[in-house]
């Protein structure tokens, strides 16, 4: 069974920088592709960034060239860096895995974090 543990949330200026990481624990000869979605207050949950097991990333209009993903995958973690941040980044951060490979088997498999606070203020 897969499970995600986030960290690195919490309160910042705007203009300043956290670092997020979501650890995935399971299956520990696969890989992972993973994504990061993010829901504020009062909103629904919206997608921020994608990174498949290859590396390629994408990202939400609203967080490009401010945020990067990025990925260890002997440690099938997930990062991400967000910079230049802005107080309508405020939300709660979900790391939720897309899709799980294993050798030659690859299947679609949703599984969501817990969540981590960011909270940027003026």
């Amino acid at each position: 069974q897969v499970q995600l543990m986030e960290s690195g949330g919490g309160s910042v200026l705007a203009g300043g920088s956290l670092r997020l990481s979501c650890a995935a624990s399971g299956y520990p000869y696969c890989s992972y592709d993973m994504g990061w979605y993010r829901q504020a207050p009062g909103k629904e949950r919206e997608f921020v960034s994608a990174i498949d097991r290859d590396g390629s990333t994408t990202y939400a209009d609203s967080v490009k060239g401010r945020f990067t993903i990025s990925q260890n995958n002997a440690k099938n973690t997930v990062y991400l860096q967000m910079n230049s941040l802005k107080v309508e980044d405020t939300a709660v951060y979900y790391c939720k895995t897309n899709r799980l490979t294993c050798g030659v088997r690859s299947w679609s498999l949703e599984v969501w974090g817990q969540g981590t606070l960011v909270t940027v203020s003026s």
